[in-house]
Order: C-alpha cells, then structure tokens, then sequence
C-alpha cells in the first residue's frame, strides 16, 4: 500500500507540475505581446522589418468589425528592433508602439507597472522600461533614454524618451526585450504616417481560435496578409504540447513499474505464508478460481485504499503550492531559456488524475494475477507438507 500511495502521489502531484509550466508557457507567451491571432502583412513575419509593415491597417480593421464578435478585444502595434541608450549603457531592444488604453485589454503590461505610470494616449515622450532593463542600465525614472532605429526612409531616426514607468514580467528576459511607447510617438519617430506592423487579438474563448482565423482568411486577401493562431507564432510551445501527453503516459509507466515490483513482491510473499492455508481450502473443496479471485479481491482493495490515500495527499499538495507556488528564481537563466516562469503553480487537470488512476488500478490488478495464479496451481499435498 505504501507503494501504491507513494506511486499515485508522484504521478498526479509531478504531472500536475508539469502541467502547470505548460500552461504556464502558454499563458505567458499569449499575453507577452502574442495574443490568440495576429494579422501582418505579408513576409512581415520572416523579415520584420519597417518595409513589411501595414500600410493601411483599415482594411484588418474593418474585416475584424464584420467577422468577428464584438466582445474580441484587438490593438495595432508597431513593432521594430532598435537600439536603446543612455549616457553609459547600450543594448538592443523591441521597440513597441502601442495604443495604451487598447492594449492593456490584451497583454500583460495593462497590469505589469510597478512604478511610475502607465502610459496615456497624449505621452509623446514618454516610455515605460522593463526593471531588469533599468538595473543593467543604472538608470532610474524621470531619467531620459535614447532610442534608434531604422525609419521609412532607411535611414536612421533617434529620439530622447522620459522614463515614466517601469514594469515587471514573469520573466526578466522580457524585462530586457521590450520597451513601449504610443504608437503615435512611434509612427512620428519612424515616419510610418498610420502604417502599423500588426494586430492582436484575444477572443473570450481560446477554443475558438481556429475558427476565428479561418474567419479573417477568408475576407483579408492571402497575397496581402497573414493570419496566424498563437500556435504558429510560439512553434517552440506548441512542439512542447504535442509531445506532453506522449510524455507523461510514460511518465506513468516508469513510475508504475517500480511500483509494480512492490506490489508483486508483497502479494507473493502473502501467497507463500498461507500457502498451508490455500492447500486446506482446496483439500476441502475450494476450486482453484475461486483462490485467484481471494488473491486478486485483496489486491483489489489494497489497490483501492492506496489510490484513494495517493489521490488525497497529491491534491493537498498542489492545494498547497497553489498560492505561494514553487520558486525557480535561482535556476531563472535555465527556466527561461524554455519560456518557464520563475514561479510555478501546480495545475490539476481531469484527465492526467483519470489516467494516473487507470494506470494503476489495471496494470496492479494484472501484475497481481501471476502470485494468484501461483496460490492456485498448488495441489493440497504439496501445500500441507508445508511449514
């Protein structure tokens, strides 16, 4: 039973770690500036430069009005590499443009100031800079940062932004990547006039994502644009998802196998201490299923009474970790290079403690049918001459 419960506990609380950085991975790539579905021009994505920008982003606006409900939430970016720096420091950057009151609706830097302010629609000076960005730098706000950049005419546009707030993210590396300014001071800056680089939307269902795209194909002409779901924009998370289930059921079969032993070993030691015992029930009469049913109804309820304990202890251990998590701070150059939090909660999902269950309930009864079949092949002389 100990083998059981430790079994059962190792299978749904783990799983329900790795399928907390999963969903984890998921939630943060959508909200980091990714969204379920975003509209570019075409070859913006394989060369995102200022050429392949929108050049009227009217008609992807006027196409997601017509198709889509109304309660999709969408904002156009600019978004263009750039240098950033200040008197003693430079570094490479995503510079972003947004619409402030349009785009905290959709990712993460609506919610993601801790200091300073948020962005209004009239700052033309103003820019909001990641923490991790603003340590490395030595800088601090109401201080001014240069950024560069390639502008429509290809030649190089630079311009002074104010520090007027300064964000966190679930990873420093975004902390690093992006700094955001209005989309208006970004257009002046780079001569766009209203070229845009995309559009993201988040829908109020995920499911509904493909068929949501298939939406905006069918009106935005192929030659012109690009509509992609979230899983074509993050290929790294979406070939970690596919090969997750694979994983885990593996998971499951290793973890049962040194569980297995245990429950063989344990139910065939059972058998051979009565094996006096099987040999006078035979000696009276007791058919030999009649023993594999005996055998196999106490693995039955061991099997049961283990799950039962395993199953509790596991969920009051993601139950536990739920709120404070498990912090991955001192591995974050590690974690990150996979797109993990430096926090992870435990997810349960239905199907992994139903899998997890299966796994153990069947495969213990079968391992259990060899010590029965072994309690009923004995003859009652061989069993009686036992001591």
């Amino acid at each position: 039973m100990t083998a059981i419960v430790i079994g059962v506990w190792s299978m749904i609380f783990l799983g329900a770690l790795m399928r907390g950085m999963t969903d984890q991975m998921v939630r943060n790539g959508i909200s980091t500036l990714t969204g379920h579905i975003q509209v570019h021009h075409k070859g913006y994505r394989n060369d995102p430069v200022i050429e392949n920008s929108m050049p009227d982003p009217r008609v992807v606006e006027s196409a997601i009005k017509k198709k889509l409900p109304s309660d999709v939430w969408w904002s156009s970016r600019v978004r263009v590499n750039a240098i950033v720096s200040n008197a003693r420091h430079t570094a490479g950057i995503t510079f972003v443009g947004i619409n402030p009151s349009q785009e905290a609706k959709i990712s993460f830097i609506g919610t993601a100031v801790t200091e300073g302010r948020y962005l209004k629609d009239n700052d033309t000076y103003g820019i909001i800079v990641g923490k991790a960005l603003m340590d490395k730098f030595g800088t601090k706000l109401g201080r001014k940062m240069l950024v560069m950049s390639q502008d429509t005419d290809k030649e190089i546009a630079s311009r002074a932004f104010r520090i007027v707030g300064i964000f966190r993210a679930e990873m420093e590396a975004t902390e690093k990547q992006f700094v955001f300014v209005t989309m208006q001071a970004a257009q002046r800056m780079l001569k766009m006039k209203n070229r845009i680089s995309e559009i993201s939307l988040v829908l109020p269902d995920p499911k509904d994502v493909d068929a949501m795209a298939a939406s905006l194909r069918a009106v935005l002409p192929a030659v012109d644009y690009e509509v992609q779901t979230w899983r074509e924009l993050l290929p790294f998370v979406t070939a970690y998802l596919n090969v997750y289930d694979g994983f885990i059921f593996i998971w499951f079969i290793v973890v049962f196998i040194a569980m297995g032993f245990g429950i063989v070993n344990t139910t065939l030691m059972a058998v051979f201490e009565r094996i006096r015992e099987f040999g006078l029930l035979k000696a009276l009469g007791m058919k030999p299923w009649w023993i594999i049913k005996e055998v196999l109804t106490e693995s039955f309820f061991l099997l049961v009474i283990g799950m039962f304990i395993g199953n509790t202890l596991s969920l009051l251990s993601v139950f536990a970790l739920s709120e404070v998590g498990i912090d991955l701070s001192a591995l974050a150059a590690g974690s990150e290079y996979f797109g993990i939090s430096r926090v992870i909660y435990p997810a349960v999902h239905l199907y992994d403690v139903i899998m997890a269950n299966l796994v153990v309930f069947v495969l213990g009864l079968l391992v259990s049918v060899y010590p029965a079949v072994k309690a009923a092949r004995f003859t009652p002389i061989e069993a009686l001459t036992q001591t």
